[in-house]
């Protein structure tokens, strides 16, 4: 899709001539890929602010072929230390990249060091997070391989459901197995995050890790999982129980329930993202809940499995048109069980629009 990254390069060169800069080096992959398509392991890209005739991409041998059909649109440079190799490039160059930024939030103080070595007469000027702002705010195609990702985690749930996987005498890492070998299945090309699977006092650890703990009938289940699909994060978690609920356990379920639907109700353009946050928060702390919900609201999710924005006490923004985040309040009660439930949403302009589909009403299996 060369008229997308093509797009996308445009958007970041109107940001450099905000930030005063001739040029950006940019050397996060992932960043890499949004603006031009590569997927390999080794890239650098230099970019510069008044169009193509000056932007080169370079990576390794390696990626000779891969390259030139991923990124046929750009001059390339073949060498295994890219990021040298395109400063080399600009010093040839000084009066066109006579500042030129660099992702300081991503390089570290060696490479600094060694950048600066190799700029000669060009002025290296610090801007970070300038990418990262416009990944924030996602087109229609990347929202179209997150919903994909959601749909493969939709139904790797609903066949582990269908087909028994959650069930009293298997272990929690026995479950995640199996659930991330059903997204593999149903089109993940991996998981999004190492899946949870946490059972019986193990759901009330926000992030447990799977262990050989065997499932036990009267046990909350907590699953928090995703999948990857062309690059993109799903994240999703649902809490089943395992035989009949206890009172203790439906209202704990109901009220964490009922602060996601809240939750998800502020998911709008133009709300601050903290107001996302208190909007659920205030219905767990009204249950009587406030201590035992210690984490924010939700994230930015996309090209990396946590993304700006922060949904937040403490966090700083708003939402806008094309943004996608999750929201995934819980309670958890020391030693008894906790409950999570967690959906990915696309922040439309009159209502979100939910990727991740599964049911939220209690599962009992």
């Amino acid at each position: 899709m060369p008229d997308t990254h093509l797009l996308r390069r445009d958007a970041v060169r109107a940001l450099l001539r905000e930030a005063d800069v001739d040029a950006l080096l940019v050397t996060d992959l992932l960043n890499i890929r949004y603006l031009t398509g590569f997927t390999g392991s080794n890239a650098a890209l230099l970019l510069h602010a008044e169009g193509e005739q000056h932007t080169v991409f370079s990576t390794d041998g390696r990626y000779r072929t891969q390259s030139a059909a991923e990124v046929g649109d750009l001059e390339r440079v073949l060498d295994r230390d890219s990021a040298a190799a395109l400063l080399t490039r600009a010093t040839e160059k000084t009066r066109v990249h006579r500042r030129t930024g660099f992702e300081s939030h991503r390089v570290s103080v060696e490479e600094h060091e060694r950048f600066a070595a190799l700029a000669g007469g060009i002025e290296l000027r610090r801007t970070p997070g300038l990418v990262e702002r416009l990944r924030e705010v996602k087109d229609e195609t990347e929202i179209e391989s997150l919903r994909m990702a959601c749909a493969a985690a939709d139904r790797a749930l609903a066949d582990l459901l269908a087909e028994g996987g959650i069930r009293p005498g298997r272990t929690e890492r026995e479950v995640a197995r199996d659930l991330e070998g059903r997204m593999l299945d149903h089109g993940s090309s991996g998981p999004a995050f190492a899946s949870i699977v946490a059972a019986g006092p193990n759901s009330a650890i926000p992030h447990h890790q799977p262990t050989g703990k065997v499932l036990v009938t009267g046990e909350l289940v907590k699953l928090d999982f995703g999948a990857t699909v062309e690059g993109y994060h799903s994240d999703m978690t649902r809490t089943v129980v395992l035989g009949r609920p206890a009172d203790w356990q439906r209202d704990l379920y109901d009220l964490v329930w009922r602060a996601q639907a809240s939750g998800r109700a502020a998911v709008l353009p133009g709300t601050e993202v903290a107001e996302v946050d208190t909007a659920a928060r205030k219905v767990i702390s009204d249950g009587g809940r406030a201590e035992e919900f210690s984490h924010g609201l939700g994230h930015g999710v996309g090209l990396e499995i946590h993304e700006a924005p922060r949904l937040a006490r403490n966090g700083v923004g708003t939402l806008s048109v094309g943004m996608t985040v999750t929201v995934e309040p819980g309670v958890y009660l020391a030693g008894r069980g906790g409950v999570r439930i967690e959906d990915t949403l696309v922040v439309r302009d009159s209502a979100p629009e939910l990727l991740t589909l599964s049911s939220k009403d209690l599962v009992v299996v």
